[in-house]
């Protein structure tokens, strides 16, 4: 399971990398940082998404504080997960957690 993660943890960095460069670098005129979040919010089916997003992620969060004691430092997970996402933080951090097969 850990290399699967592992795998996952790629995939979950490079999918939404790919649409966030497609965001702010795609066509004929760059994005602004700033019209990300409003971007997030711009109809019912994005704010489903983005509040899903959120919560799960602040899920993520404390489940990871709760096993605080005995699992990796935390501000690496929290850090992928604000910069490029819960698809990567999640599968990384079981993968920093899975104990090695012999």
């Amino acid at each position: 399971m850990r290399n699967f993660y592992f795998v996952l943890a790629i995939i979950g960095a490079v999918v939404p990398m790919y649409f966030f460069i497609q965001f702010f670098y795609g066509g004929t005129e760059a994005i602004a940082a700033a019209d990300f979040i409003p971007a997030l919010f711009v109809n019912g089916a994005t704010r489903g998404f983005a509040a899903d997003l959120l919560i799960t992620s602040f899920v993520f969060w404390v489940w990871m504080w709760s096993r605080r004691d005995t699992g990796p430092n935390m501000a690496i997970f929290i850090a992928l997960n604000l910069c490029i996402g819960l698809s990567c933080a999640l599968p990384a951090y079981l993968y920093a957690t899975t104990p090695r097969q012999a």
